[in-house]
């Protein structure tokens, strides 16, 4: 009976993941919504996972603060990932004026990444995003454009991996 009830506690435990520390000390009701992993060519760059704040302020899904944690696993550099956030959000149609403002802003909160390490960035509908590496708070953008498009990379119906966004976009069945 012991094995039994370790085996399903070990098999749960790869289902849904531990809200990350940075959530959890928002006070908010957190709750995991989907996840899966971004590959390139093959090789595994992070596993996303996406929680959705389920608090009593949230009236519906689409506006209530949302997290994307990107746990890596691969070393991937600053410059690299500001490149591709910045690509990304030209792609789904920001200017380029705002593209110069906002590649400083993740110049200057993006670190660089070692495999095992985790970005959690958390959209707040209408005001902006705020950004935690390793569990600390990395910086905070308060513009509600950027927002939308920085997430729209992984959530938009437009995103490179229509896969990893199905998966992200999987409602729970609980």
């Amino acid at each position: 009976m012991k094995a039994l009830f370790a085996l399903l506690l070990l098999i749960s435990s790869t289902l849904t993941q531990a809200v990350p520390d940075a959530l959890r000390q928002s006070g908010s009701d957190w709750r995991q919504w989907g996840s899966g992993e971004m590959s390139w060519f093959g090789i595994a760059l992070y596993r996303a996972t996406l929680w959705v704040d389920a608090g009593p302020t949230a009236v519906a899904i689409a506006d209530a603060p949302s997290a994307l944690q990107l746990d890596y696993r691969r070393d991937i550099p600053r410059a690299r990932l500001v490149e591709s956030s910045v690509d990304e959000m030209r792609r789904l149609g920001a200017s380029e004026a705002q593209l110069q403002r906002w590649q400083s802003e993740l110049q200057r909160i993006f670190p660089d990444v070692k495999e095992g390490e985790t970005i959690v960035g958390v959209h707040y509908p209408g005001q902006g995003a705020v950004f935690f590496h390793r569990g600390r708070r990395s910086g905070e953008v308060a513009d509600a454009d950027f927002a939308r498009l920085f997430f729209a990379i992984w959530l938009d119906e437009r995103s490179r991996s229509p896969d990893l966004r199905a998966a992200l976009l999987t409602r729970p069945e609980n």
